[in-house]
């Protein structure tokens, strides 16, 4: 049966060969940043089984790795790998694939779909192929693994260089690659905080009575607001959903839960196309691009996000109270 612990696993091993060619490779810092943390995401299933169990060391000893990642983070720089071809190789070789190379890429959201729709139904023998918690992502996981061996198909490349690439990239990334986890994580921590009760009240107390329209207004632009602080739509939904969408706009004005939450999700996103605080969206490709201002990238999605979000709540308006 696969779940979604096997493809921690094989994150897992994957930061830890990214950390081993980088101790190799004599970047001690980058070596141990990513070898923490394939240890923390190995041992994952352990440290949750000895919580339960009572014994609270595993988890003391996670919480020392996860500080020792902050310490390691502003240690880390921009590496140069060396291209092993030349860019006239490289723009001959994108040439001759074509439109091929969207097909490995198209692979992830189909596989990921396809699981998700039917993964109940694969049973072999008298076992389920899939973990029925947490499908949707043990078939995203799935989907990437089958997408690489895709594009090494393609590319009529060995899959290796695929694992090489994405170990240059991580290494280009840094520490902003844990960004979309910590920030989901951050809006646990808001939540559990009281903050959505807050918003609540004082949305209770300020907004017309019984007018759901400027109750749909505030949820939205609430919803870029705290993405634009908090740089991820993940962190901000779980508080806006607390405070304003399930109290006001889906338990006093009835509007449809799955529109309200597709839709809200959306409104955020256009917050993270505004905000330096999404580094791994915003930063990191301006860096990687070497542009001149880094905020360069912000500035030439403004104006999409500014549109995406008036086509959004429009869309929203006229749906979800249907």
């Amino acid at each position: 049966m696969l779940r979604i612990e096997h493809a921690y696993w094989l994150i897992a091993a994957f930061l830890l060969y990214s950390g081993w060619r980088n101790l190799r490779d004599g970047h001690r810092w980058h070596a141990a940043f990513w070898i923490v943390l394939g240890l923390l995401f190995g041992a994952g299933d352990f440290i949750l089984a000895q919580s339960a169990a009572g014994n609270a060391l595993p988890a003391q000893i996670a919480g020392i790795g996860v500080i020792a990642l902050a310490c390691l983070a502003p240690r880390l720089r921009r590496q140069a790998h060396p291209e092993n071809r030349s860019a006239e190789q490289r723009l001959q070789s994108a040439i001759e694939l074509g439109h091929r190379l969207f097909g490995p890429a198209l692979l992830i959201p189909l596989v990921t779909l396809l699981v998700a729709l039917f993964g109940g139904y694969l049973v072999i023998g008298q076992f389920a192929l899939f973990a029925q918690s947490q499908m949707t992502l043990t078939g995203l996981a799935l989907a990437c693994v089958i997408a690489l061996l895709a594009a090494a198909r393609v590319a009529r490349t060995p899959v290796h260089e695929g694992v090489a690439e994405g170990r240059r990239l991580l290494d280009a990334i840094g520490w902003a690659a844990l960004l979309p986890l910590l920030l989901a994580a951050l809006g646990q921590v808001f939540t559990r905080s009281g903050v959505g009760a807050a918003i609540a009240e004082i949305a209770t107390d300020f907004l017309p009575t019984g007018n759901a329209t400027a109750a749909l207004a505030v949820f939205a632009l609430g919803m870029v607001l705290f993405t634009v602080i908090m740089g991820n739509a993940f962190a901000a939904f779980p508080v806006m959903m607390a405070g304003i969408g399930l109290p006001l706009l889906i338990q006093q004005h009835g509007a449809h839960p799955a529109i309200l939450g597709a839709m809200g999700m959306l409104c955020g996103y256009c917050g993270t196309l505004l905000t330096p605080m999404a580094a791994d969206f915003n930063l990191v490709p301006a860096a990687l691009l070497e542009l001149r201002n880094p905020y360069g990238v912000i500035k030439a999605q403004a104006w999409s996000a500014l549109w995406i979000f008036a086509s959004t709540f429009t869309m929203m308006w006229l749906l979800v109270f249907r």
